[in-house]
């Protein structure tokens, strides 16, 4: 009841505003909370990390890891923070968050705005004990060395996280996504592994990739993290495609998010599942919305998922409702667990 009230006056609100406001209300305690979801059919391993289930929540909720207590408790099996930049920026001008209501989407044109390397690393340094959480690394939009940027990123918060994601797939950073071309992701991801040599422990590298992509520019992002020696790739992050939208912010600049990526982005997980083999684990993220989704996704070829959107219309507690729903379709399907699923359904995608 207090959940849909809040949810409802969160929505007369400007989009950023509300979320700065969820952010505040889960450190004080007023959103629902309960606690680890977790089953002998939930718990997984992807990239050598023990989940307690498969469903994360996405990076861009919590930008700068000031909510990561009362978050380790909302249901989620890992939690991802960030982007982080080695140095602080404001992102782009406001308004930069639009929620489409009819499409179940988001259009967002942040631009990486976070509080940078070193504050959130002290955040990360406190975080809770128990949880698995990860750091999206990012570029400053001024950098003179993008690719060196995410380097420093890790290397200084590489000691605090039990993951870290490339994410050269942001829409709202003028010229990131050139660095998903071949040449430019192997000497990306070449220095990223040189700052993961650096760290006591050699932590999970993961690449997030965009949905936007022609079919050989997904078999050369395959072939270079093959080759790199990264633990997995994210499929996918936000959309440039407008197909399909209703609502009237549909033409607003930015990477579109919600359900209307779901489809699109199984579509690149699926396909990458069957590149790579079942060599490098795969995390689904796009328009998980619900239980049966993120089923789909696993699937597809994800050994995992995350969201992020969805939290914008059905609120923090569908988090643990799509993880026990989750439980359910496993069982009903007669697998023992999520592992035995994974990549089951890949040929309805291709």
């Amino acid at each position: 009841m207090l959940e849909r009230m809040g949810m409802a006056l969160m929505r007369r609100m400007d989009p950023e505003a509300a979320h700065g406001l969820a952010l505040k209300a889960l450190n004080m305690g007023l959103a629902p909370l309960p606690g680890v979801v977790t089953s002998d059919r939930l718990r997984t391993t992807v990239a050598g990390l023990n989940l307690p289930n498969p469903v994360g929540l996405a990076a861009g909720f919590d930008k700068n890891a000031t909510a990561l207590a009362p978050l380790a408790k909302a249901g989620f099996g890992f939690l991802e923070v960030g982007a982080a930049t080695p140095r602080p920026q404001p992102g782009n001008p406001k308004p930069r968050l639009f929620r489409l209501t009819e499409d179940r989407a988001a259009i967002n044109r942040f631009g990486f705005n976070n509080d940078g390397m070193e504050a959130i690393a002290a955040r990360l340094a406190a975080r809770p004990k128990g949880a698995i959480v990860g750091l999206n690394l990012g570029a400053n939009k001024d950098s003179d060395d993008r690719s060196a940027d995410f380097a420093r990123v890790l290397t200084c918060c590489g000691a605090h996280v039990d993951f870290a994601t490339v994410n050269v797939s942001s829409p709202n950073t003028e010229n990131l996504r050139d660095l998903q071309g071949k040449a430019a992701l192997d000497a990306l991801l070449a220095g990223v592994m040189e700052a993961r040599a650096t760290l006591r422990v050699a932590i999970p590298v993961f690449l997030k990739i965009a949905p936007d992509l022609e079919m050989s520019e997904i078999e050369d992002i395959a072939e270079v993290a093959l080759s790199s020696g990264i633990s997995g790739i994210i499929a996918t992050n936000t959309t440039r495609s407008r197909e399909g939208l209703r609502s009237m912010y549909r033409d607003e600049i930015g990477g579109l998010s919600g359900q209307p990526l779901f489809e699109m982005s199984t579509r690149v997980l699926a396909q990458l599942s069957q590149l790579t083999e079942g060599k490098l684990p795969l995390i689904g993220v796009g328009g998980v919305g619900s239980a049966e989704q993120a089923y789909a996704k696993i699937r597809a070829g994800a050994s995992a998922v995350q969201l992020y959107t969805a939290l914008v219309y059905g609120g923090l507690s569908l988090a643990a409702e799509i993880v026990r729903g989750l439980e359910h379709l496993l069982e009903r399907d007669g697998f023992a667990n999520v592992a035995d699923a994974v990549g089951t359904g890949r040929s309805d995608w291709l």
